[in-house]
């Protein structure tokens, strides 16, 4: 079984979503109860809708805990790798001379590049993870080649 990596507070996330959905399941539950007392269900939308509900969340649960399962959590302490380096939890400003860009890098499944989150196997996570200060690094992504520069990590 592989194991997937996670930060802390991804990992906090994670078991947080598999709770709410845990407390929210006895209603949908009831949801799809009431809607088949209303009768004829070949016709009845609301129906169709709590089975498609109730479906969603078993599917996100059994999802959800095969990750919890599989999790394992990665301290950006130093204990696996030099603390200098680039690694999962780190913070990560790189610059190309003109524009600087900074990333946080994020477990397998943590990823939300909108926000500044980014997998350390995206193709950026990829080229700088165990990366240092100072090091130029390439990266080629769907739209191209670039080159960067570290310039700060915390």
């Amino acid at each position: 079984m592989n194991k997937i990596r996670f930060t802390k507070e991804g990992y906090e996330k994670l078991k947080e979503e598999y709770n709410e959905l845990l407390r929210k399941r006895p209603m949908v539950i009831e949801d799809l109860q009431k809607a088949r007392e209303m009768g004829d269900l070949s016709e009845n939308g609301y129906y169709k809708a709590s089975k498609s509900k109730l479906s969603f969340v078993d599917g996100q649960l059994r999802r959800f805990s095969d990750y919890l399962k599989r999790a394992e959590v990665v301290d950006n302490d130093g204990t696996n790798h030099p603390i200098d380096s680039v690694y999962i939890g780190s913070e990560v400003t790189l610059t190309d001379g003109q524009r600087e860009k900074t990333y946080q890098i994020v477990g397998d499944m943590e990823a939300e590049p909108s926000v500044g989150k980014l997998s350390l196997l995206s193709p950026v996570g990829r080229a700088i993870v165990g990366k240092s200060l100072d090091q130029e690094v390439e990266i080629e992504t769907p739209a191209g080649k670039f080159k960067y520069k570290i310039i700060n990590i915390k």
